[in-house]
């Protein structure tokens, strides 16, 4: 079976961590895009696409945020499955007529989270309804695209969504141990915190946090199944006919 091939707009402002990370999680083609220059692809011709986080608020007036909206916004149009992860969760609830806001707290750390009750959705397959993940946000996802379903939450804001093919998860399962405390180091923390949060990055933890990385296999088997099933796909003004729509 050929390789999905996944456009990965990165918009981590060309941290390292993020390359590594995505690429160790996703087990696909993958064509990455410095999303923070606005490049975006020239075309439409992708299985799938991902959305990183970023340093950056979904509702700042960065100029490279509009071309990354637009194509975002006609990919979607297309049939493009998506999954966007913390700034990208964000970023896909804002193009499709969700509202993203400032917390005006700072989750950050190793949290639980609890899957919505009777919320099935294959992307949490194989995790348990209240999982550990490594969280790091001060905006939320405040209100949910029209037509969109939460998948899961805690006391801080909604942490996963969908809309149709489209995906989105509020923690950060690609992260490592490495990422985490280079993140938490960068931050404004007081140093009481910045010690309590180092102290939480430890290999059981992130352990823990592992099964949280199944979002990544399990939004590449929904990819597959649109792809296997011929769900309509526009690519460049080009339509490939649906044989039979799947949802689950």
């Amino acid at each position: 079976m050929s390789q999905l091939r996944i456009a990965v707009l990165n918009a981590a402002h060309q941290d390292e961590n993020t390359t590594r990370n995505f690429r160790r999680e996703l087990d696909a083609s993958l064509a990455e895009f410095d999303a923070t220059d606005g490049t975006v692809p020239d075309d439409f011709d992708y299985d799938g696409a991902v959305v990183t986080g970023s340093r950056a608020s979904v509702y700042w007036d960065d100029e490279w945020m509009a071309p990354v909206k637009e194509w975002v916004g006609e990919a979607i149009d297309r049939g493009v499955p998506f999954l966007g992860v913390c700034w990208g969760h964000q970023l896909l609830a804002d193009v499709l007529g969700g509202t993203v806001a400032d917390m005006g707290v700072y989750e950050v750390g190793y949290s639980e989270i609890e899957q919505v009750a009777d919320a099935e959705s294959r992307l949490f397959d194989g995790i348990d309804e209240t999982f550990t993940a490594f969280t790091s946000h001060s905006d939320e996802v405040a209100e949910l695209p029209p037509g969109a379903d939460p998948l899961a939450e805690n006391e801080y804001s909604n942490h996963g969504f969908r809309a149709d093919r489209v995906f989105g998860v509020q923690f950060h399962p690609e992260y490592d141990m490495k990422t985490a405390r280079e993140l938490v180091h960068r931050k404004e923390l007081s140093d009481e915190r910045l010690e309590s949060i180092l102290g939480e990055i430890t290999d059981a933890n992130y352990q823990r946090s592992c099964e949280a990385k199944l979002v990544f296999d399990n939004f590449l088997e929904f990819v597959r199944e649109m792809k296997a099933d011929g769900v309509a796909v526009e690519r460049d003004g080009q339509h490939e006919t649906a044989r039979a729509g799947r949802s689950d």
